[in-house]
């Protein structure tokens, strides 16, 4: 029995001690790997000597099995910055199966040696510098069921050693610079479920038949490449395919006949081809199609109405930029599920049917440059998803029905160049409304005057028709970049801030209209009369000595009071200081002078420079508390702000605090605010220094956003509430002040500040909760006054206020020239960066919310913007949303 008990402890001590050994090489096999490796950011701290077993496990991206023993399964380092060489130590883990280094910067060509990890099955070198061509040795990683090399720099033909990755499930090589033909050995990749060959614009192939073998496969992406030739009859083999991308090729022919042999198909885009005859029929015979673009192709042709009419689930149907001719399918129009039409730019006709507003998940539909003959239907306005209705240069008649604008997220209205009569309706529930042109039909009456109650509408386009009376007043509301009313027969007096900044020729073919500017000037209206005058003075003088007199009783009253309240006051005050600040409450009392105030007071409170007795100057700024928020939740969110630390955000020192006032105790700087700069008559700050201030912005913006636990909103973001140090680094202050006043003191003193509305995104003033998306657009703002050397808003010729988006937006528009808006102080050499810089401050201010990037493309696009950049980012906006949306 006792041999036996010795035995059993020396077996569990050599276990132990194999599992300790064990260990111990998985730690020093990662700690090897680390070593090969550049890491700027730290991110790999954790991964340090350790002698507790197994507690690599718990290091940064690392997983561990937890049977038959505890070893390492997976190493996830996306996204960590990091560089250097991959070191074939990592294939000594004996269980690694899934290695993802994606997103980082591996600047070398495909490591082979990783082929030596015999359990790996899945590889993500995406989005690094890989270079090179892929090598033929690639048939080596045998077990690899998920392959990832896209958005590299690969080059050269896809080797046919490719073809030997029989279990291979995902192989994506897109976004590289490969060429030649795709090899047909492809057909061998029998479990593949995933191929993307997609943005290679060098290759140089016809689409492999052998692709129709691949029954498993789910996705075929080989958009935006180099194919050529027809495409193949491989449908019957794909039975699984789900997604079919083959857009922005030179694919030419027909599409092949399908039959009923793709059931799952969500997506088919076969988009800007030369393809050419008739849709085929069976496409989509089975309920599966979610997605169906045939886009930018030359197809000359119909589209039968029986080829899809079984696709209860279809959701996007894109045939634009074609030559399909016929009757376009009625049927689509009343899918349940049906959310984008796109047919523009082909020869369809047919009508458009009342049935549309079964069609109830309907956003888009855009079916210009067509032939249809129809009545805009009454079923159009029930379909509350419709945010876009374009249907220019057809053949649509009859009166617009007056719920045609109803759907409460509608953005976009294009009817022109048709043959529609009557009135125009009144647009009151469409409050969205972003775009309408009605140019060129035959509409007879008044400009609606609801009109002027949209306020987010920022293109109005009513020339060509047949328009009476006077333009409404209410239209001076709105921030219109354009305003068209040419070739009508409107009357009267055109009001000034409308004719401001636009051509006369937007107001032309109208003989009895008059304003300056135009081919007729009003003539003064003499409306005072002697006796209305003497009145008026009557009544000033009544006034006046009204007012000296309740002045005088005021005064006194407050002299009394006065040092009442100040003993009273310093009673109750309270002061927390996050710095050593050798002040009291007395000292800042006595110190909230006027002769100390800077401003007029700003959106929540004066600001106050204070000298400390130490010499040390601060920023005081006084909030009035409108006791919604109680003095613990004030004190927490304080706190919260304060622990903030960023080089482009103030600090907050301390505050005090009663029951009627809160002064926040900021970090002085010297320069002053940047809204104040800019308005001195001598601001000729040089390009650099400025493009400086709008990367510190938006860097401060997006750590707000993003960095900062908690995220926070600045939701008051303009040019005075962004200070200067003495080197002109810009610091932002008054952020998140809604947290410390409470979301309706704070609402009620936004509102009351008039000189805040020009940095309010429009969505202001009907979205329910803030976004980042506001303070995106505020940011926006201000970057067009650097631009431009304006303030937000400024007067305009003496005709009243211009704000600077639509001063901006009114000058590209009329003059397709952005050259006119950049500031003539700046050297001419700065031109290129400040006219992308502009580029980015249009996106930030468009109108829609969803079409503005994050603070931190901004950051990263504005960071290439210098002299020594070729600015290979400046179009990333633009081209990342749909460029016919107006800006």
């Amino acid at each position: 029995m006792a041999s036996l008990c010795k035995s059993s402890i020396f077996l569990f001590l050599s276990f132990s001690l194999f599992l300790l050994s064990s260990a111990i090489d998985e730690a020093d096999i990662l700690l090897t790997f680390k070593h090969s490796i550049n890491d700027p950011l730290n991110l790999l701290s954790s991964w340090s000597n350790t002698t507790a077993i197994h507690q690599y496990c718990n290091w940064t991206g690392i997983t561990c099995t937890s049977s038959p023993s505890s070893s390492i399964s997976s190493i996830n380092l996306l996204s960590l910055n990091l560089s250097g060489e991959i070191s074939p130590s990592i294939c000594q883990l004996p269980n690694l199966a899934h290695l993802n280094l994606a997103n980082n910067l591996f600047n070398q060509p495909i490591p082979l040696h990783l082929s030596e990890c015999g359990s790996l099955e899945s590889l993500n070198l995406s989005n690094n510098l890989i270079w090179g061509t892929i090598p033929e040795q690639i048939s080596q990683f045998g077990s690899l069921k998920f392959l990832d090399l896209s958005r590299n720099h690969l080059e050269g033909r896809i080797p046919e050693g490719i073809g030997s990755l029989k279990e291979l499930q995902v192989l994506n090589l897109g976004s590289n610079l490969l060429s030649g033909a795709v090899p047909v050995v492809l057909g061998n990749l029998t479990e593949l479920m995933i191929l993307d060959l997609s943005q290679n614009p060098f290759l140089v192939s016809e689409i492999p038949g052998d692709i129709g073998k691949l029954s498993k496969l789910q996705k075929l992406l080989l958009q935006s490449s180099g194919f050529y030739g027809e495409i193949p009859h491989f449908f019957e083999g794909l039975k699984s395919l789900v997604i079919l991308d083959l857009s922005q090729n030179n694919i030419t022919g027909s599409l092949p006949k399908v039959g009923s042999s793709l059931p799952n198909l969500v997506s088919f885009d076969v988009s800007q081809n030369k393809l050419s005859g008739p849709f085929p029929n069976g496409i989509c015979e089975a309920k599966g199609l979610l997605d169906l673009g045939l886009h930018t192709n030359f197809f000359n042709g119909s589209i039968p109405n029986d080829s899809i009419n079984q696709c209860m689930n279809l959701e996007k149907f894109q045939v634009q930029d074609n030559l399909f001719a016929g009757n376009f399918p009625s049927w689509l129009w009343s899918l349940p599920q049906i959310k984008l039409i796109r047919a523009e730019n082909n020869r369809f006709s047919g009508e458009i049917p009342d049935s549309i507003s079964q069609a109830a998940q309907l956003e888009q539909v855009q079916i210009d440059s067509n032939s249809f003959t129809s009545k805009i239907p009454q079923g159009l306005g029930l379909i509350r998803s419709l945010y876009r209705f374009s249907a220019s240069l057809n053949g649509l008649y009859g009166e617009l029905p007056p719920n045609f604008c109803d759907s409460p997220v509608m953005s976009i209205i294009n009817l022109s160049h048709n043959h529609l009569s009557g009135t125009v309706p009144e647009l009151k529930n469409c409050k969205k409304l972003v775009s309408l042109s009605l140019a060129d039909n035959n509409f007879i009456g008044e400009i609606p005057t609801s009109l002027g109650a949209l306020r987010v509408l920022t293109y109005l386009d009513l020339s060509h028709n047949n328009l009476s009376s006077q333009i409404p007043e209410e239209l001076q509301n709105l921030k219109l970049a354009l305003f068209n009313v040419s070739f009508n027969r409107l009357s009267g007096r055109v009001p000034a801030s409308l004719i401001s900044g636009l051509p006369a020729s937007f107001f032309q073919g109208n003989p009895d209209l008059c304003g300056p500017g135009l081919y007729n000037s009003c003539s003064e209206e003499k409306t005072t009369r002697k006796g209305v005058n003497l009145s008026k003075l009557a009544s000033a003088l009544i006034s006046v000595t009204l007012a000296v007199a309740v002045l005088i009783i005021a005064v006194g009253f407050y002299m009394i009071r006065r040092s009442r309240k100040r003993r009273s006051e310093m009673d109750g005050w309270r002061s927390i200081f996050f710095y050593p600040l050798r002040v009291t409450e007395d000292d800042l009392m006595m110190a909230m002078s006027d002769k100390n105030a800077r401003g007029n007071g700003g959106t929540f409170g004066r600001v106050y420079i204070v000298n400390l007795p130490s010499g040390e100057l601060i920023t005081v700024k006084k909030l009035m508390n409108f006791g919604i928020q109680s003095a613990k939740c004030m004190k927490t969110e304080i706190k919260t702000l304060a622990k903030i630390r960023h080089k482009n955000i103030t600090k907050i020192l301390g505050f005090c605090y009663c029951n009627d006032a809160i002064f926040l105790i900021y970090e002085y700087l010297a320069r002053g605010s940047l809204g104040d700069l800019i308005g001195k008559s001598d601001f000729q700050l040089p390009w650099s220094v400025r493009l400086r201030i709008a990367i510190g912005v938006a860097q401060g913006l997006a750590y707000l956003q993003k960095d900062y636990l908690p995220h926070l909103l600045h939701r008051n973001l303009k040019s005075t509430n962004i200070l200067l140090d003495a080197d002109y680094e810009p610091k932002i202050t008054d952020f998140a002040l809604d947290r410390i006043v409470g979301e309706a003191a704070f609402k009620s003193s936004l509102a009351s500040d008039a000189a805040s509305s020009c940095y309010l995104a429009p969505e202001y003033g009907y979205t329910k909760r803030a976004g980042e998306q506001m303070d995106t657009y505020s940011f926006g703002v201000i970057l067009l006054e650097l631009i431009t050397g304006k303030q937000a808003e400024e007067a305009e010729s003496g005709e009243g206020s211009l704000d600077v988006v639509k001063w901006v937006r009114r000058k590209i528009n009329i003059t397709n020239g952005a050259l006119q808006v950049l500031d003539p102080k700046i050297s001419s050499a700065s031109q290129h960066e400040m006219l992308g810089a502009l580029e980015i401050a249009l996106c930030c201010t468009t109108v829609l919310p969803e079409k503005r990037p994050s603070m931190f493309e901004v950051v990263r696009i504005l960071q290439c913007l210098d002299s020594r950049s070729k600015l290979p980012y400046i179009h990333e906006l633009s081209t990342s949303s749909n460029s016919s949306v107006p800006l």
